[in-house]
Order: structure tokens, then sequence, then C-alpha cells
């Protein structure tokens, strides 16, 4: 039974179940098109058909169970272990750096004896929380333009560190922190400089921190220019989506998978669905994101306090920056990056940690009160 306020109204325990039902399904989801789009080539690679939605399926049942247990507990006990998980997200990806293990021609990922972690995915997180308890800590104070600088200052390393072997992952923590900043600061002109400064000084080191980058922008604008190579995946991807029509060519029917679209189950995966359920599937797939998105955001305007709401804004900031961007790579609107889409792509680290954070926001939503209307 919920307690009483003084006019005699109960007040109820609330949970987002709509939430947790919309996240489920896409995980549901995600796991079929993973074994539609992957079964070719882990039969031909691993001569197992079942092998990385095995894998998905391990990882997303941690998952499962990290957003069951952290839905439980009290998300104010989270700010008290925002520095050590910055601190250690930090370590982590340094090790990357130095022992951490190649593949794709990337360097991310740690080995764990038979697992393999990503460590920016865990920056990522301690991002939203290191954030969070910080502004919330000093409301009135981040208003004042160099304090907001200060705050910001604070995550250049990560950001540094992590660009170093996966640019796409930094521009999302950068992208969380803005949001948590915005969310708690009043005054937009402050954003709008920053946001510009960024935009240029991001465009210039991207440009000109590694060479091949120049060369990635320069195939993203023609691809067709280098269609056995480096367009190669681009223009693939491109005649995937193209051939799907308005309602696809049906479930498992795709001809892109079988070779063409290299690593089709990782960052490229949403072509697939595009070719196989057609424009009508991946407006579909758009809503369903949309919807955890529109519900992510009724929970941080109804939190019980700036913190809920910071935490909630950072999560939604991190699902819906990395939804835009791997549609944008997929469909050519921007140079091509390495980066997947949530509970759909392959990828363990990723989608554990994307389910931790549900158990975030859930258990946000379970501290909203809602006033009973009934007397007895």
């Amino acid at each position: 039974m919920g307690r009483r306020n003084r006019t005699g109204q109960k007040k109820i325990k609330y949970c987002d179940y709509s939430l947790f039902f919309l996240v489920v399904f896409l995980f549901g989801f995600g796991l079929v098109m993973l074994y539609s789009v992957s079964a070719y080539n882990a039969q031909d690679k691993f001569g197992d058909p079942l092998n990385y939605v095995r894998r998905q399926l391990f990882a997303g049942m941690l998952g499962l169970m990290a957003m069951f247990v952290i839905s439980k507990i009290d998300y104010h006990i989270w700010i008290h272990f925002g520095g050590i998980a910055y601190l250690l997200a930090m370590t982590l990806c340094i090790a990357v750096l130095f022992v951490g293990d190649e593949s794709h021609g990337s360097t991310r990922w740690l080995n764990l004896g038979p697992l393999s972690f990503q460590p920016s995915e865990l920056a990522k997180l301690s991002m939203i929380l290191f954030l969070s308890g910080i502004v919330c800590r000093i409301p009135r104070k981040i208003g004042k333009f160099w304090n907001l600088i200060k705050v910001m200052c604070l995550i250049v390393p990560i950001f540094v560190v992590v660009a170093k072997t996966n640019l796409s992952t930094a521009i999302i923590i950068m992208g969380i922190a803005i949001v948590v900043t915005f969310v708690a600061s009043p005054k937009y002109w402050q954003f709008i400089v920053m946001g510009g400064v960024g935009i240029f000084g991001g465009g210039v080191v991207f440009i000109f921190a590694a060479t091949y980058r120049m060369d990635r922008i320069l195939i993203w604008l023609h691809p067709e220019n280098d269609p056995t190579g480096d367009g190669f995946q681009t223009l693939q991807a491109l005649y995937a989506i193209g051939s799907g029509g308005l309602f696809g060519k049906g479930l498992g029917q795709s001809m892109q998978k079988l070779g063409f679209v290299p690593e089709a189950q990782n960052d490229m995966i949403f072509s697939i669905i595009c070719e196989e359920l057609g424009l009508f599937g991946a407006i579909c797939v758009i809503l369903l994101f949309l919807l955890v998105i529109w519900r992510l955001m009724v929970i941080a305007n109804n939190a019980a306090d700036l913190y809920g709401t910071l935490i909630v804004s950072g999560i939604m900031a991190h699902i819906a920056i990395q939804v835009i961007l791997n549609i944008a790579v997929v469909t050519n609107t921007i140079p091509n990056t390495g980066i997947t889409l949530p509970f759909i792509s392959y990828g363990g680290t990723s989608t554990s940690f994307l389910l931790a954070e549900m158990g975030l926001a859930l258990s946000v939503s379970r501290g909203i009160r809602l006033e009973g209307t009934h007397h007895d």
C-alpha cells in the first residue's frame, strides 16, 4: 500500500513498465534480425549459424539481470560511485592503448580470458554518473560560464583517451556531457558558443589528427569513386536500402547480407532491416526508438530530484545520439564511423551496458510518486 498525504490521498508507487517492455521488445527484435543477418556469415566463418546470436543472447541475459537488479536499487547510491567509475573507465581506456586487442583495424577491446570487453562502453555510463553527481551538487553555479567551462574540462581527459581509438564513442561522450549540463543550465548562449567552438575545433582535430579521416571524408562525398575499396561497404549498404522498397523482400530474404555488406551484423544492420522489411519496417524501428526516448523524457521530467533528471537525460542523450549517428552512417548522411545500433547490432559489451542504463532509468522512475484520487 502506498503512503498517504495530508489530504488522505494515496501516494502510489510508480515504475515505467512501458519503457521496460519497449526495451525488451527491441532486444528480442534485435536477436531475430541478428540471426537473419548473421547466419550465413557465422556458418561460413565458424561453422555455426547461431554463433553471433548465442553470444548476443548471453550478453543480453547478463544485461537483463543487471537491469532488474539496478532497477531495484535506490539510484541515489550511485552518486558516491561516479568518481570511482570515471577513474576505472579512464584506467581501462588507457590500458586499451597499450595492451588492447585489434579487430577490423581498430584497437578497442581488452581480453578477459575467453571474453572480450570494450572499456569505451563503460566510459559512457561512467560519464552519466560522474557528471550528474557533480552538476547536481552545484546547480546554481553551473549557470555561470566559467563554472560550466571548469565542469566540461573534467571530461576532456577521457574524451581525448577514447578518441585515440574510438572517435565515434568520444563524440557520444561529449554529447552526453553537453546534454547533462544543458539540462541544469538556464543560459542557452553558453552552449551556442561552446557548440560553435567544439564543432570547429573537433572538425580540425578530426581531419588532421589522422590522415585516413580525410580519405574517409572524400569517400563519403563520392563513394562511387572507389567501388571496390573504401567505398564498397557504403555502396552495398545503399544498394540494400534501395532494393528493399516499401515493404521489403521478406525476413531472411536479403541478398546483400551474403557477403556483399561486410560485417552486416554490426554497424550496417539497419541497411539489411531496410532490405528485408522495407521502408515500412525501417520507420517502425525508428518509431520504437522514438518511443523509448519519449518514455525517458517523461521519466526525466517527473523525476523526484535533479540527480534523477540528469541521469535519465544522460541516458536519453546516449540512446538518441547513437541511433542518429548509426542511421546517418548507414544512409551515407555523414562519413563512415564504427557505431552500433542500440539493442539490435551485434556487440555484447554495448548491449549489456545499455540494458544496465535502462535499469538506472527504471530506478529513477520508481522514485516518481503519483497522487491517488480515491479515498477509503
